[in-house]
Order: structure tokens, then C-alpha cells, then sequence
């Protein structure tokens, strides 16, 4: 019924906009960027362009959801937690726990883990992705230890515009629609979405075991249906309002470890999950007010909810719930949040920021035939941000926040019984600066210090990971010192070059401790989360675009990356491997076609803290892309040309070689 829907709605846009008569292209994409939804460092230019996806980048390369999308970023690898069939990212080595995802400002982890897949979280509705690595602005609010990611959402230019997609997929199909207008002092814009695989290819050179017959990965399906919209008002040059909307449905299967690791207790105990759910919807209200010419307040006022669905089967089969590791678990959490900014220009030379936020977030579990139990925590957050122009060319950027998370309940369900788990607080400071110098317009050089911290997540505290963990309440936050050093330049309009140099120091880090104790009862070995954790992360990026020819542009980057334990040698750091390389070309021979190749290469990496290693790999991908007239555009492409059978966690085939299709308005 869905795609239905969505079908409908594709080919009643096109009749619609096609009776009007006028007809082009996207456009300049930078004119759709919903700028009340950008945390910006006031006063500060933006000298890294290497950690901005707009648009147009997007749709060259054909990344359909978030996760694949920052993988095009140097210091972003793509990584997969195998088990859960999540899709998720490391920024310079930090997780998703410490680099906060936002849409629009308002963060989007999940209350209990701190996590987030962004595999069910598409990139056709979004104007731009903008990541900030180590050094993050304190207007994004707590948990940025390693940096913010922030998604910013559509916004129309013109009076009427339209965007629709329909696609082929190998195993599935996708469809989009993107429609808005602008008349001055309103705007609306509307999105609807879905994308669908019954299955994913493996490559032929997969070797078939023992839950993994090959061809179309097992129990591989996803179903993404994505829905939002926005309103905007407008009144005067110095004021705009938004209420915005977002309705995510998902459901996902999740493929059987498929390795040869019989360490891993997965290899003689696989799970047979699948999430019939994977809900979140959010309605948000964003203001920008104007009061003069020096001084602006800006607010943000949110509610998420998440709303989750695991069922765990006896079999490959997926036809029953009767052995004790069989379960069917709900998820029902919200977050409730807002945050408030002043911006003054008052004193000369200077542009300050301050800005307080409050977020409640609330967490709410059982399995079918238990009683809910609840977990909640409230966050307190202050920040002050400053940048000093100490000359036309040179800046100093330094900002210092105050966070405090504060446990308000946490209920735990043993032995028939819902019982209270002791309350709990924790407080960190923050402290960063930044020195930028512009040689010139187009030469920026920059380094920066920032001391930043992650409080522990409501599952790291009270988890007791089915019998085989100790709570540990009184974890304290975990604290990272970022240091950088990056140059940009643009030499002639033409060669764009990014070169950052990268060190991370961190202390406390909350890490998994095993064989704390023998429980008395089961005599199972039990671990727990403490803060003993000491590591070091380095490396460094290199970034070039460069025009050889009017019809051929070229750009690549490179990242060398080290992650250190030192606490403890013999436990490895996984999913991130010491290089990565990214590199493409599009020619355009003729005016409305052109044709794209990109290659990717990732050394191995570790998978589990014992060593076991996911090898190196090659991917190459193509497309061909060609404007038709009406504003009609088709294209077509494979990824991974060549076929290789390569994993991002060992026992985890990714897709083989895929094709894709499109077909393209623009109005």
C-alpha cells in the first residue's frame, strides 16, 4: 500500500509540474540549504570545505543513506555493526557515542545506547552534511566528544520546485519525491521516500557455510519509508519561525554471522533476529529573532520518539518462539529538548555566542509477557563561544561548557519483580580554542585544542547484557584532548587542497572490563563497564580536487589513521583500519552526459578486541548520467565492478557486485 502511495505521488508531481510547462534543473543547490538549521561558529569562516556534502555530491556518487554518504569524507571510515545490521561511522576514530548525529540541530541518537543506523536514515531530503572532527562548536550541546555530524534538511528557493526520483535497485527499488515553495514571506517544503531491497547480492566469490548458502544474502531484506515536512514564516529580513515534522517506518532483517572465527559466540550461536520495527518520528520548532544589528536569539524546541520491535526466532526458518534464547523486545523511548542561543557583535573585533540547553531523555523496555520497566536521564548544558579578530586575517576561536546528567529513574525486572537501581549524577567541563590565519582569501591556516567529554549511556550504567554484566551506575564521563592542525587552499579557482594533521589524547575511557566476578548463581563469568580506559588516536587527512580539463574533474583524498590502547596492548580497537583512500573522476563529454568511476581502498581492520581481522579491499564503481528534455534525466551504474567479496566486519559479506537505475525530474 505504501509504495502504492508513493507511487501515485511520484507521477502526480510529474502531471503536475509537466502542465505547467517550464521546466530545468536543480540548480545552485547552496540556494536550498535551510540555514536555521546550521550550528555555526560565529564569526569564524569555515576554512575545512573537505567536511561539507551538498547536494550535488550526493547524487554524483549515488549515496542513498547517511552512513555511505560521510564514507566520501577523509577521516570518516564506513564501519557495520555486524550483529545488530547497524551501518554506522568513526570520525578519526571516534564512534557515534562520541560524535552526536543532529538533523537540523536537534540530536538524533537513540536514549539507551547513544547510537543511531544510518543506514535508515536517507539523504533525499537533505540540502547539505556537515561534520565537525575534534574541534566542534559548544552550540551543538553535550557528548561532542570527537566532534558533531549535522544533517540540514531542505529549503525552497523558488515559488514552486520539484525533485522526483524512481529507481531500480539490485533486490529492490527506490522512490522519492521533494516538493516546495517560496513566496517571500512563507515557505513550505514536503518530502516523501522509500527505500526497499528484498535481499542483497553477495559477491560469486563468497564461500558458502553453514547459514549463509549464498546468491541473495539470508534474511537481508529492508523496507525505509521516510516522511516530512516543513513550514516557515518569514515576517521580516530579521525574523524566521519553522515547525518541522519527520516520520520515519523501518524494518530490516538481520543476516546470520556467516564467518570462521570459533572464538566468536556467534559462529556456534547464531541469532535469528529480525526488526519488524525500527520507528522514530520528531516534530520540531526552530526561531531565529533579530532584536538589532548585534544581538540575535535563536531557539530550538524538540520531541523525538523511537520506537523499536526485536524478534529473536529458534531458527533459520524465522517460524517460532519457543527456546529460551527466543523473544520478542519492545523499545518505546522519547527525548524532549530545547536549547536556547544569544549571539553579540556588540564589542569590537568580537562575536560571541551563549547558549543553555535542557534534555530529557527517557528510555522504555520489556519483552512480551514482562512489565515495562523506565530509564531516564535529565541534561543540563551551558556553553560560552567567542571569536576574537585580533587582525583582518587573524582569529581566535575559544569557547568553555558545563554539562550535568542527573539519573531520574532507572528500574531493572529480576526474578518477577520490577525493582528501583541506585540514582545517579555526573558533571564535566569543556574547554577549547582555535587559531585561524588567513594568508589569503583563498589560503586558510588553523590549529586548535579542545578538551571534550561523553557522559556514559543509560545501557553502560544498568545493561546487564542478558546475566553476563554489573551494572556500574557511577561511571563517570569520558574525556578526549583534540589536537589539530590543517591547512586549506584554493590555487587559481581551481586546485582545492585540504591537509589536517591530528592527535587525540583519551582519558577514562569507558571500556568493558571481563571476568570482574563469577555470579554466585550461574556461575557464568560476569564483565563490567569501567572507566579504566586510557588511548591515544593520530593520523593525519590529504584532500585534492582539480579540473584537468574542461570536461575532466578529478578529485581524491587519503587518511592515515592510528588508535592506540594503552591500558591494554593485547585489546585491539576495531572496525577502523590504518588506511583509506577515496578517489574519482566524471568527464562530461558533451554538455547534458557524463560518465563517473570512483575507486575506494581500505586496509584491514581488527573485529573483535582478540584480534580477528576484516582484510583489505578494492571497490570500483561507475555510472553513466544523462539530462534528457523537460527536465528528464536517466542514469544507470554498478558498484562494485569487479565483484569482491569483502567484509567491514569479519562474518559480515558485504554486497557483491549491484546495479542501479534512475530516473530523475527536476522542476
Amino acid at each position: 500500500m505504501r509504495k502504492h502511495l508513493l507511487l501515485l505521488s511520484f507521477f502526480i508531481s510529474l502531471l503536475f509540474s509537466i502542465d505547467n510547462r517550464s521546466y530545468g534543473q536543480a540548480g545552485d543547490t547552496s540556494k536550498r540549504v535551510f540555514q536555521l538549521g546550521q550550528v555555526n561558529i560565529l564569526g569564524l569562516r569555515d576554512s575545512l570545505r573537505a567536511n561539507r556534502l551538498n547536494t550535488t555530491q550526493l547524487n554524483l556518487h549515488n549515496r542513498y543513506d547517511v552512513s555511505h554518504a560521510l564514507n566520501l569524507l577523509p577521516g570518516i571510515t564506513l564501519t557495520s555493526v555486524g550483529p545488530r545490521n547497524e551501518s554506522a561511522v568513526n570520525v578519526r576514530g571516534f564512534d557515534l557515542r562520541q560524535v552526536p548525529v543532529y538533523l537540523d540541530g536537534v540530536p538524533l541518537y537513540v536514549p539507551y545506547d547513544g547510537y543511531v543506523d544510518l543506514a535508515r536514515y536517507n539523504t533525499f531530503n537533505l540540502s547539505e552534511i556537515l561534520v565537525a572532527k575534534g574541534y566542534s562548536s559548544m552550540l551543538f550541546g553535550p557528548n561532542a566528544e570527537g566532534g558533531a555530524i549535522n544533517l540540514v534538511s531542505r529549503k525552497p528557493g523558488n515559488l514552486f520546485e520539484l525533485n522526483a526520483t524512481a529507481g531500480y535497485l539490485s533486490g529492490g527499488y527506490l522512490l522519492n519525491t521533494n516538493i516546495g515553495g517560496n513566496a517571500g514571506k512563507f515557505y513550505y517544503q514536503l518530502s516523501a521516500s522509500q527505500l526497499s531491497r528484498d535481499f542483497f547480492p553477495l559477491s560469486d566469490d563468497f564461500s558458502a557455510v553453514a547459514n549463509e548458502d549464498g546468491g541473495r544474502r539470508n534474511n537481508s531484506a529492508s523496507k525505509d519509508l521516510d516522511l516530512s515536512g516543513k513550514v516557515g514564516f518569514t515576517p521580516t529580513a530579521a525574523q524566521e519561525y519553522a515547525i518541522g515534522y519527520n516520520y520515519h517506518h523501518g524494518s530490516k532483517g538481520n543476516p546470520v554471522y556467516a564467518g570462521t572465527d570459533e572464538q566468536n559466540n556467534l559462529f556456534r550461536n547464531p541469532r535469528y533476529w529480525k526488526w519488524p520495527k525500527w520507528d522514530t518520528q520528531g516534530i520540531y520548532a526552530l526561531s531565529n529573532n533579530k532584536i538589532n544589528e548585534t544581538n540575535v536569539i535563536k531557539t530550538r524546541w524538540y520531541y523525538d520518539r523511537f520506537v523499536n520491535q526485536l524478534d529473536s526466532y529458534d531458527n533459520s526458518d524465522y517460524n517460532a518462539m519457543t527456546r529460551g534464547y527466543a523473544f520478542t523486545s519492545h523499545y518505546d523511548d522519547y527525548t524532549l529538548g530545547s536549547s536556547i542561543v544569544f549571539e553579540n557583535t556588540d564589542i569590537t573585533n568580537n562575536s560571541f555566542s551563549i547558549a543553555g540547553h535542557f534534555k530529557q531523555d527517557v528510555h522504555r523496555e520489556n519483552n512480551v509477557g514482562e512489565p515495562v520497566r523506565r530509564s531516564a536521564d535529565h541534561n543540563l548544558y551551558f556553553a560560552i563561544e567567542d571569536t576574537y579578530h585580533l587582525t583582518a586575517a587573524l582569529k581566535v576561536n575559544g569557547g568553555v561548557s558545563y554539562n550535568n546528567r542527573k539519573s531520574t529513574q532507572a528500574q531493572q525486572y529480576t526474578n518477577n519483580t520490577i525493582s528501583e537501581l541506585p540514582a545517579n549524577s555526573n558533571d564535566a567541563w569543556n574547554l577549547q580554542g582555535l587559531l585561524q590565519y588567513d594568508l589569503s582569501t583563498n589560503h586558510t591556516l588553523s590549529f586548535s585544542v579542545a578538551s571534550k567529554t561523553r557522559f556514559a549511556t543509560i545501557k553502560d550504567r544498568y545493561s546487564y547484557r542478558f546475566g553476563t554484566a554489573i551494572p556500574n551506575p557511577d561511571l563517570k564521563a569520558e574525556r578526549a584532548l583534540n589536537y589539530d592542525l590543517s591547512y586549506h587552499s584554493l590555487v587559481d579557482g581551481k586546485l582545492s587542497l585540504d591537509v589536517s594533521g591530528f592527535y587525540s589524547k583519551l582519558n577514562n575511557t569507558i571500556q568493558m572490563v571481563n571476568n570482574v566476578r563469577i555470579d554466585p548463581v550461574t556461575n557464568v563469568n560476569q564483565s563490567q563497564i569501567q572507566n579504566v580506559g586510557k588511548a591515544e588516536y593520530y593520523g593525519a587527512e590529504f584532500a585534492v580536487a582539480y579540473p584537468v580539463l574542461p570536461q575532466l574533474y578529478a578529485n581524491a583524498n587519503y587518511t592515515y589513521m592510528v588508535r592506540s590502547n594503552l591500558s591494554t596492548a593485547a585489546v585491539r580497537f576495531t572496525d577502523v583500519p590504518k588506511h583509506k583512500v577515496f578517489g574519482s573522476i566524471k568527464y562530461t563529454p558533451i554538455s547534458k552526459v557524463y560518465l563517473m568511476a570512483s575507486e575506494e581502498y581500505n586496509s584491514k581492520r581488527y573485529s573483535t578486541s582478540y584480534g580477528t581481522v576484516s582484510g583489505a579491499f578494492y571497490l570500483t564503481n561507475v555510472k553513466a548520467n544523462v539530462q534528457l528534455p523537460k527536465g528528464f534525466t536517466v542514469e544507470g551504474g554498478v558498484n562494485n565492478v569487479f565483484d569482491r567479496n569483502y567484509t567491514l566486519v569479519e562474518g559480515y559479506p558485504e554486497m557483491g557486485r549491484n546495479f542501479f537505475a534512475n530516473l530523475i525530474f527536476n522542476y
